[in-house]
């Protein structure tokens, strides 16, 4: 498979408007412009991904429904951003880069609008489906904007500082939430993007230099892109039901075999179609695989426990909205604080070592909610420690999966490399939400601390094995190979 066909995402292999990759254009000053605004599109859009968790329980009063069922309206988001980054990645290189980004952003805000006015439940679970698919035109195309603007021996700062603000997005998210929650309405959390979205709006059509992928035709294979959706939604949808319907239900157990089956439906798929919806020779480089597989564990986890935490101070220590965001913000500050330092310090010790260092540094937090947390609130003693712990661990982990995705890819594919690391973190978080709702193990919130404990050791266990799938390829190739970064 030549460059031309290995990249359908993203930058095309020779040039980018007709110029070579490596003469990208070098005004700093205008870079920094495109930067800021490249990585405020794709903040906006990360930060929906945990800024409604804070709101969980609120939501799930105001529309009187269950656990299961509003899980959904976090599912919905990350399942259909998941499916649509990498074919909204060839949309954007066909019709413009600048075109899209405007396009995703415009729409990102009508459908936040949507959703801040939902009547019910059913309809805010729709409106964040569509939000979804105009948040995945945002990703690839402000990468690839970005990118556009610095030289090669630069990308790398370019793509840190992008995947930086991404993660501490994601941190942040409940923070937010909650004064807006606590201050004026959950409804707020989607209505906020719409100002934001339209100073992004003006300021892009002003300063953003369109760039199009002069041999991109013809878009990705849609039954690949509904596989990539149904795989994940099916599994999700069996997780979630599986402990009020029981294991053994019918529609469980069709979940299960369904996406067990569309599985390998999905690799003879990408391996025969004209135009795959996901590049596999990419995943013969090592380090890309590796880095893939950590982020769905890690993502699984950090989702997961972002979600566990905030229900659990609001359900077992009766903390206000406001109150239990604030109690776990300290996390998020320390990943702001050290998100971009942390990928710099990848560049000089490895990114193995500092995954690593993030996994175990995550699971010490996790172990200490598990066995020091009670019924009886002690957030300076009993809460703190740990969420710096876990607040140390994100900061290590996130940015740093999102620079090591695609370092080892020819610049022509970092965007497609990006894309495909993108959606398995929105996968991660499909996991991580289905997982804490079918561990709490009731359609009703507030079950105990026993079983909050037992998920805190749950979401221990997948974030030591992110830092695990790192370890064991160095480990066999000890004495053979020095250490790789």
């Amino acid at each position: 498979m030549n460059n031309a066909q290995r990249a359908p995402v993203g930058e095309s292999p020779n040039a980018v408007d007709g110029s070579p990759l490596d003469k990208a254009p070098a005004d700093n000053r205008r870079a920094g412009w495109v930067l800021a605004l490249g990585s405020l599109g794709a903040f906006v859009v990360f930060l929906d991904t945990t800024i409604v968790n804070i709101a969980f329980d609120t939501i799930s009063h105001s529309f009187n429904t269950t656990a299961g069922h509003l899980a959904w309206v976090l599912n919905a988001y990350s399942l259909v951003f998941a499916a649509m980054l990498i074919p909204a990645g060839r949309v954007a290189d066909r019709y413009g880069r600048k075109n899209i980004f405007i396009v995703g952003i415009a729409g990102f805000a009508l459908m936040s609008a949507l959703c801040g006015l939902a009547p019910g439940v059913g309809v805010l679970i729709t409106a964040r489906a569509l939000q979804a698919v105009f948040a995945a035109l945002v990703v690839p195309s402000s990468l690839a904007l970005v990118l556009h603007e610095f030289h090669a021996a630069r990308r790398h700062v370019a793509i840190g500082v992008w995947g930086a603000m991404a993660a501490a997005a994601a941190a942040v998210g409940p923070t937010l939430g909650a004064l807006l929650t606590e201050y004026v309405s959950w409804r707020w959390i989607f209505l906020v993007n719409v100002p934001i979205a339209a100073v992004i709006v003006v300021l892009g059509r002003r300063l953003l230099h369109e760039s199009r992928d002069p041999q991109a035709s013809g878009l990705p294979d849609p039954l690949g892109a509904l596989l990539v959706a149904a795989i994940p939604a099916l599994l999700s949808f069996s997780i979630i039901e599986g402990p009020s319907r029981g294991w053994s239900d019918s529609w469980v157990v069709v979940g299960f075999v369904g996406a067990a089956l569309a599985l390998p439906v999905f690799l003879w798929r990408t391996s025969k179609a004209a135009r795959p919806v996901m590049d596999l020779a990419l995943f013969k480089d090592r380090q890309f695989s590796e880095i893939n597989a950590a982020s769905l564990l890690f993502s699984t986890a950090f989702f997961g426990l972002l979600l566990a935490n905030l229900i659990f101070l609001q359900t077992e220590w009766h903390y206000s909205v406001l109150r239990a965001a604030l109690a776990s913000s300290a996390g998020p500050v320390v990943v702001t604080l050290i998100a971009r330092s942390t990928t710099k310090l990848a560049t000089v010790v490895g990114h193995r070592r500092v995954l690593l260092a993030g996994a175990v540094t995550w699971t010490l937090g996790c172990l200490g909610f598990a066995l020091f947390v009670d019924s009886t609130p002690h957030w300076v003693t009993h809460w703190l420690p740990w969420t710096l712990l876990t607040g140390l661990g994100i900061g290590l982990t996130l940015p740093v999966q999102s620079g090591a995705a695609v370092a080892k890819l020819p610049p022509a594919q970092f965007a497609i490399g990006s894309a495909i690391n993108s959606s398995f973190r929105q996968l991660g978080a499909v996991l991580g939400v289905s997982i804490f709702v079918a561990l709490l193990g009731t359609s009703k919130l507030g079950p105990g601390v026993d079983n909050f404990q037992h998920i805190w050791w749950v979401f221990a266990v997948l974030g030591l094995a992110a830092g695990v799938v790192q370890a064991l390829p160095r480990l066999r190739a000890a004495g053979s190979a020095p250490s790789a970064r």
